[in-house]
């Protein structure tokens, strides 16, 4: 089989795409797999890493700032159309499946003209406006939450699937992640991440929680700051004259994710489709800030859909105290019956079996279509 997997921009957008890629190359090492992304996104640096071919295109989303940025988007998706056609045209796949981000739009239309069926995942509970305009081209769109099958406009194609993972989240255990990483094995572990870019309301809290676990006996504390603001963060730290202990590391980016949920208790973030995602197939308790900032306020959905089973606390940005927030975590640090029960509920949440209906769905339809040509 060949397959192409398209996604990119961000994060939430590439590793569910990787994820799917090494769920069919698991399934059969024979298939043959390219990935096309977008010339500015950040998958240029990651997918290489994965040791899948990549492919680059030019891809942006309509801006309607001016008539000049109109035209000049315009000009862009054209080209990546073009762009997008001769790479298929070449690689001939079976079936392509965009994964979100505005890659997924040249790619997607360039697939008119030739001949394979077309997938689309939707990550969150409120999808975004390339893949509502998107829906009518493919076979299928796979719906990280089924919330977001009312949006759509096509309920014959909705397939509910959940977020693909990576397999690595489900291998690990935490003492392992704890054995390496160098954290103690008994101590309480808050972990606090804002997305690559970072998050200054989720490091807003994580900076009071630093000054009081620093040098705390029984507390460890991971602090992924982004990059943005690693540099005014560490800058405020010394202004403090804050001499940071062991116990707490701060980090711009967190490379190994796996690693940092399995090992921590409790996490502090936003509530981006993937991050949940991950965040409850690891089975840990969170406190989950959504981003305001965001199309149809869908992270504020995807907090929502583990909220209300139990699994995490929901705070809107705009209700953040963050000395009431230091007293959650205090709160859950003092009562592990409630932190076991919120880490269950969040188990329960997770999407286990979104890579095997979206494998399964896909590698189907190629044998009904190989079968159909004999």
């Amino acid at each position: 089989m060949r397959l192409i997997v398209t996604g990119g921009g961000t994060g939430g957008h590439i590793y569910p795409a990787l994820a799917i890629a090494d769920k069919f190359k698991e399934m059969d090492p024979e298939t043959e797999i390219l990935y096309i992304g977008n010339v500015e996104g950040i998958e240029k640096d990651v997918v290489p890493k994965s040791g899948y071919p990549l492919k680059l295109v030019d891809a942006r989303w309509l801006d309607h700032v001016t008539p000049k940025q109109v035209v000049w988007t315009g000009a862009r998706v054209t080209h990546g159309i073009g762009q997008s056609l001769k790479v298929l045209r070449q690689f001939k796949p079976d079936a392509i499946i965009g994964t979100g981000g505005y890659v997924c739009f040249p790619v997607l239309l360039a697939s008119r003209f030739i001949k394979c069926r077309k997938y689309l995942h939707e990550q969150n509970a409120y999808p975004g406006l390339a893949n509502r305009t998107l829906e009518k081209y493919v076979d299928n769109i796979f719906l990280g939450f089924a919330d977001a099958g009312q949006y759509f406009k096509y309920p014959d194609k909705h397939i509910e699937a959940g977020n693909p993972v990576r397999k690595s989240f489900f291998t690990m255990s935490k003492r392992e992640a704890r054995e390496r990483l160098g954290i103690p094995q008994d101590d309480f572990v808050v972990f606090t991440f804002g997305g690559s870019l970072g998050a200054a309301k989720i490091n807003g809290v994580a900076c009071e929680l630093l000054e009081l676990f620093n040098g705390h006996p029984g507390v460890s504390m991971i602090m992924g700051t982004g990059k943005l603001y690693y540099d005014e963060i560490m800058k405020d730290i010394k202004s403090r004259s804050i001499n940071v202990k062991e116990n707490i590391r701060i980090k711009d980016y967190i490379d190994n994710m796996d690693l940092h949920l399995m090992a921590c208790d409790l996490v502090i973030s936003r509530a981006g489709a993937l991050s949940v995602a991950e965040t409850t197939v690891c089975g840990k308790a969170a406190i989950l800030v959504p981003s305001p900032n965001v199309t149809g306020n869908h992270q504020y959905y995807n907090a929502k859909a583990v909220a209300d089973r139990g699994g995490a606390l929901l705070i809107e940005e705009k209700d953040l105290v963050i000395e009431d927030v230091v007293q959650d975590v205090l709160s859950l640090r003092n009562n592990p019956d409630k932190l076991k029960g919120m880490s269950k509920a969040s188990r329960e949440s997770a999407p286990d079996k979104a890579l095997d209906i979206i494998y399964n769905k896909v590698y189907s339809n190629y044998i009904a279509d190989r079968n159909k040509k004999k």
